[in-house]
């Protein structure tokens, strides 16, 4: 099949990839329930979902692509993505840039996805969703998962005769692995959410979260560069891990996220620099205490000074 004709077919599907919520099936599913669908390039509709879709990317999603494609994080941010805001948050992300002419990912051409083994998590669900609904983002909260079903007019892999149950399907997308890596970055944005819209994170942490969570060279630098493994108490094991371990760097930055944006366990400040701040508040706070004081003998001074003026004038209208 030629490109041309493989978009003229594509053509009636397209405006009907934008995962309305309409095509979500209202049955909650389990690990054990049944699916019938399959996806191979033999099904009209083959690729027809890559077009006009929101694919957010992961931190590990960037990781596994830019390292597939041989570029640095920051170029494979400025070429591939483009920003976007997270589960209706503040916080920071990106999410695949399409292309201008077809609408599509760019990484997907008519006989299929060019980087299939590390597609990114979002495409690995499709057609299965999942909600996991972790009560407040933290880590010892309870969770209650369920999956449902995304059943879009185009896609005709649900009328293939393949029959799997939800737990196979995952395992056989590798999704198990995904969730296992992504879970706590995913809590962040979670908790994120479940503060509204009454809280905003600053300019500064938005900056972090969004270096930590798309740049892992830069993230890296500002740990061995900055004065950050003189402030916190990491570990020899751990240093000597992040230092060279792109996948333990990821997961280190999880921790910090999760301690500097929600004040979470995991990082220690180190003694003397909690020390040397209270000496700083204190000497902060010694040095308003002077001048407060200095003010008040001025204050005083003046208010003296204004006494004896007004007795030296009344003195002298009596003589």
């Amino acid at each position: 099949m030629s490109e041309e004709e493989h978009i003229d077919q594509e053509s009636d599907f397209l405006k009907n990839t934008d995962k309305n919520p309409s095509n979500i099936q209202p049955k909650k599913l389990t690990l054990d329930s049944p699916l019938q669908f399959e996806c191979h390039p033999g099904v009209p509709c083959f690729t027809a979902c890559c077009h006009n879709i929101k694919i957010v990317l992961t931190p590990y999603d960037i990781l596994v692509l830019r390292k597939r494609l041989g570029i640095p994080a920051h170029d494979f941010i400025n070429q591939y993505t483009e920003p976007t805001y997270l589960e209706k948050t503040d916080m920071p992300g990106v999410q695949i840039k399409l292309t201008e002419d077809k609408k599509g990912c760019p990484f997907v051409t008519p006989e299929g996805c060019t980087v299939y083994q590390d597609r990114p998590s979002a495409c690995r669900y499709y057609p299965v969703g999942m909600a996991d609904f972790h009560e407040g983002g933290t880590n010892d909260a309870g969770e209650d998962k369920f999956f449902f079903l995304v059943k879009e007019p185009h896609c005709k892999g649900f009328e293939e005769s393949k029959q799997w149950t939800i737990r196979e399907w995952r395992a056989d997308q590798g999704v198990d692995e995904r969730d296992e890596l992504n879970k706590e970055w995913l809590r962040l944005v979670m908790r994120r959410k479940s503060f509204g819209l009454q809280a905003t994170l600053s300019e500064a942490a938005k900056r972090m979260f969004f270096m930590a969570s798309t740049d892992l060279d830069s993230f890296r630098r500002f740990i061995f560069e900055s004065s950050f493994l003189d402030t916190y108490e990491v570990d020899k094991e751990t240093i000597e891990k992040i230092k060279e371990d792109d996948l333990e760097l990821m997961l280190f930055s999880f921790s910090y996220l999760a301690n500097t944006l929600f004040g979470a366990q995991g990082m220690t400040i180190k003694q003397e620099k909690i020390a040397a701040k209270v000496d700083e508040i204190k000497a902060r706070q010694d040095e308003a205490m002077k001048k407060a004081e200095q003010d008040y003998a001025d204050l005083k001074a003046e208010r003296n000074r204004l006494q004896k003026e007004q007795e030296a004038a009344g003195q002298a209208k009596k003589e």
